[in-house]
């Protein structure tokens, strides 16, 4: 459930526009986890990638003036040395300037598996927001249905996979046949996929990485029309922020199948483990950003791409209130005397 922002953090957070100050620099950590992740695609060390995204990004934080507290990240205090849940990240400075306090979600790479093995689709990513902006989701399973700005209220967790595609494909103006549903190729999923291609809708399988399938299902041109099966929770919360800012709509319900999960979220404050949450009850924030950047290509982004001169990245940042949809191309150049920019 979310938390109830206190009336004196709601005015100590908004004395500044988080997302005017704070967007440009989160961007700037997710391009320097990404090219760092990259020079390691295609090794085959998928716990390295992890690791050299991590450190650049507790890196890069850690030189920005915010008081930051990472709410979703890789995992517990004693299971991760940087950027665990709970861990205070930013910089503060002894001129008394006062400084932004923001809650943070971090997956520093998503898609180790293909980040290792140089398949389409990773990426570095972060979500931000107000204190208590976001859901302090579980390390756990959520069943999720993820589509664009037409469907806004047209599925429902609890209908038949047949009838959401119905709805779906009524609200895009097209026929069943036409919808291309992204659901991860695993075991549990049998039964889903089955539902799906009974109904005539058409497949995208993929291996990892369905929180930037969410954010391409809700942007038009991507070929992606819905997201439909369980995948993190955690990144279910960041894929919130991202679909509250593109405007679309995402259903989401926590999967609590272990007696350990029951306690966990009893000591989290969640009380309803059937809840259905919306976009807006996993990422309630007033403010929020997020950002990521392309690690090797995919639908929504372009790879890390290294060149003589430097490498360029392909970024995406969205903000909440000021209603900002950035699609940025940087070249981050080599510091050599006679470094030179190529365009395209």
């Amino acid at each position: 459930m979310a938390t109830e922002v206190r009336p004196e953090i709601k005015a100590r957070s908004f004395g500044k526009n988080i997302e005017s100050d704070l967007a440009p620099k989160f961007l700037r950590v997710v391009e320097n986890a990404a090219i760092a992740s990259a020079r390691t695609m295609g090794r085959g060390e998928r716990e390295l990638s992890d690791k050299v995204a991590t450190e650049s990004m507790r890196l890069t934080m850690d030189a920005i003036p915010m008081r930051g507290t990472i709410v979703i990240g890789e995992g517990e205090r004693d299971q991760a040395p940087m950027l665990y849940i709970g861990e205070k990240v930013g910089a503060e400075f002894r001129d008394g300037m006062e400084v932004p306090e923001v809650d943070i979600a971090v997956d520093p790479l998503e898609g180790t598996n293909l980040c290792a093995t140089g398949a389409a689709g990773s990426i570095t990513v972060l979500a931000a927001a107000e204190a208590a902006g976001l859901l302090h989701a579980p390390d756990c399973y959520m069943e999720k249905i993820v589509v664009g700005p037409s469907c806004k209220g047209a599925v429902d967790l609890e209908a038949p996979v047949a009838e959401n595609l119905k709805n779906i494909a009524h609200c895009m103006e097209r026929n069943v046949q036409d919808l291309v549903v992204v659901v991860l190729d695993r075991p549990r999923h049998e039964k889903l996929i089955a539902d799906i291609r009974a109904a005539g809708a058409r497949i995208r399988l993929i291996s990892d990485g369905d929180l930037s399938a969410g954010i391409a299902a809700a942007v038009i041109g991507t070929g992606v029309h819905a997201v439909m099966g369980s995948g993190g929770a955690p990144e279910g919360v960041i894929t919130a922020a991202a679909i509250r800012c593109l405007n679309g709509y995402m259903l989401g319900r926590l999967v609590i199948d272990k007696p350990e999960l029951e306690e966990r979220i009893a000591h989290m404050g969640i009380r309803d483990k059937e809840r259905i949450y919306r976009a807006e009850d996993l990422a309630p924030g007033h403010q929020l950003i997020f950002a990521a950047t392309g690690v090797t290509d995919g639908a929504l982004l372009k790879g890390v791409r290294f060149f003589g001169e430097g490498t360029r990245t392909s970024s995406i940042v969205l903000t909440l209130m000021t209603g900002k949809v950035r699609f940025i191309e940087s070249i981050h150049l080599a510091k050599n005397a006679d470094v030179k920019v190529r365009f395209a």
